[in-house]
């Protein structure tokens, strides 16, 4: 049975650090545990008051919920974005990105959109413009399976009102704001920034070409943290994934509907719905840390980080899209890929890859959880058949798209890998979980972010403890077995692992960046894996 996920947002909190947290963690001991907390408006107050987080990046205080926040909404805030690392502000508080889709371990889809409506075309760091609207648009609506079943998403943010809700009261609202509302359907829409708690009566958007649903909405407004009247400022939600809802439950009426106020608004000069954000489109690469940054095309980096971000087009893993380097697929299954890794540990070094966009296991149906492990059968019959095993790693966390690693080792060392990704554990503070095989998505975590090893011994280590949690945890714990060099401290994860010094003993190769090969090495290393895998291939059936 399918659990609802439950979610906090809050208005502005504009430095007032220790009041939110000690709030939220009194409502998540009473009504949690909740999955995430998001806050829209701003995040960031007055010089003095921001001091107060200077005890939650020390370490000295915790914060409880996974939280989340939007971009600047106005020019003097944008300093406190400029130098973030992987979104990361402190341990369980990251910003989000200018804007996208973070869709949760639970299934939950949450568009987001950072800052104040430009008012021109250039958007500065503070702002948003029609390009970055039909951005969100056109991530929401790629999922669907055809032209007329969309079902909207769960949640947006903005900081920003949408134009058509009491515009005597705000005169700053957004048409554009009211257009990706209208486009993208949310179930529930919340913002901030003009100091009041407002929540109008459910209304509901007229079906279009996206979907033959009429879907309601919930417009809600929250008040600052700590507001003098004591006027709403959090608010918490329990739902089911729009995705997994009933449909009945989507489309059945209430009794207190309003019309929908974006209807009949002069949208002319505003926004085209036939234009494309093709003048803005971006390409990632990923750091050292396996984590995407956003570039421009005229090559300019763009300093302010992006995580989870949901663009087929431009996503590096989804077969469909152009920044795949098809150069290192070695075979195609109906829902999965193989394909080499990029910077190998060593030449056996493979990735299973989800071919359209799915953030983690956890979510996968059951067909597809059928085709995953078929092709994990076939590397084991393979590995075993050169006298080696295979451990497979998945890692959900700053990540988008769902990737398993598989590693070979000699047999000899199968023993040797349990006991190193626990040695390393140790080192970096937190503990793994011992579980069965996998045999199913309902195993792993339904909330959350979560690391996983399945060892040879067909026992599953996993942990959920994300705070030590190094990026590259598992490939340190690897390139051990073969060179006998003293290993250092890096935090990055799964490579920690086999790179280790019980294991491949290669702590060089820590950083994928510094095992990357050529493309003519490349093309013969896949070549060469692809005749080794031919005999175990079940995608040519």
């Amino acid at each position: 049975m399918d659990v609802n996920a439950k979610i906090l947002v809050v208005g502005d909190v504009r430095g007032r650090f220790k009041q939110l947290f000690s709030r939220v963690e009194q409502v998540n001991k009473k009504a949690g545990p909740f999955e995430i907390l998001c806050c829209v408006g701003d995040f960031f107050g007055a010089e003095k008051q921001n001091e107060e987080l200077i005890a939650y990046k020390n370490g000295f205080k915790h914060i409880t919920v996974p939280t989340y926040i939007l971009g600047p909404n106005k020019e003097e805030d944008k300093q406190h974005y400029e130098h973030l690392v992987d979104g990361e502000v402190c341990t369980n508080l990251t910003y989000l990105g200018k804007r996208g889709v973070y869709t949760l371990t639970s299934g939950v889809k949450i568009a987001y959109l950072s800052g104040v409506e430009a008012a021109g075309n250039a958007a500065g760091e503070h702002e948003f413009n029609k390009a970055d609207v039909q951005a969100v648009r056109n991530s929401c609506l790629v999922s669907k399976n055809c032209a007329t079943d969309y079902r909207g998403v769960d949640v947006l943010l903005t900081s920003q009102w949408p134009y058509g809700l009491q515009e005597a009261e705000n005169a700053k609202a957004s048409k554009l704001i009211s257009f990706l509302c209208r486009e993208i359907k949310p179930r529930y829409h919340f913002c901030a920034i003009n100091g009041t708690y407002y929540e109008s009566p459910p209304f509901r958007i007229p079906k279009d070409e996206t979907t033959q649903f009429e879907l309601c909405t919930r417009f809600i407004s929250l008040a600052d943290v700590g507001n003098a009247t004591k006027a709403k400022y959090i608010y918490a939600l329990s739902l089911k994934p729009v995705d997994k809802a009933r449909l009945l439950d989507l489309v059945q009426k209430t009794t207190n509907e309003i019309p929908c106020p974006f209807i009949g608004l002069d949208m002319v000069g505003i926004v085209n719905k036939n234009e494309t954000s093709e003048s803005r489109q971006y390409f990632y690469d990923m750091d050292s840390s396996g984590n995407r940054k956003r570039h421009s095309e005229g090559g300019n980096r763009d300093k302010r980080p992006r995580i989870m971000q949901i663009d087929q087009d431009n996503c590096w893993f989804c077969l469909s899209s152009e920044k795949v380097e098809k150069h290192l697929i070695i075979t195609v299954g109906e829902r999965f890929y193989l394909a080499l890794a990029k910077g190998p540990i060593n030449s056996h070094h493979v990735l299973i890859l989800s071919t359209k966009h799915v953030p983690c296991a956890a979510q996968l149906s059951t067909e597809d959880w059928e085709e995953l492990d078929k092709f994990k059968t076939a590397l084991r019959k393979l590995f075993k058949s050169l006298g080696q095993v295979v451990c497979f790693t998945e890692r959900h966390y700053k990540t988008s798209h769902l990737i398993i690693d598989a590693v070979a080792f000699e047999e000899g060392y199968s023993w040797k890998i349990k006991h190193s990704f626990e040695d390393k554990a140790e080192e970096f503070n937190f503990e793994f979980e011992t579980l069965p095989a996998l045999t199913s998505a309902k195993m792993l975590p339904e909330m959350g972010p979560y690391f996983l090893a399945e060892l040879p011994d067909d026992s599953t280590l996993i942990t959920r403890q994300m705070k030590h949690f190094p990026l590259h945890f598992a490939r340190f714990v690897a390139c051990v077995l073969y060179f006998s060099k003293k290993i250092k401290k890096i935090l990055i994860v799964y490579r920690d692992v086999f790179c280790s010094e019980n294991l491949l003993n290669c702590d060089e190769k820590v950083n994928w960046k510094d095992c990357l090969l050529d493309n003519e090495e490349e093309k013969a290393n896949v070549d060469e894996f692809r005749k080794l895998f031919a005999p175990f291939d079940f995608t040519d059936d």
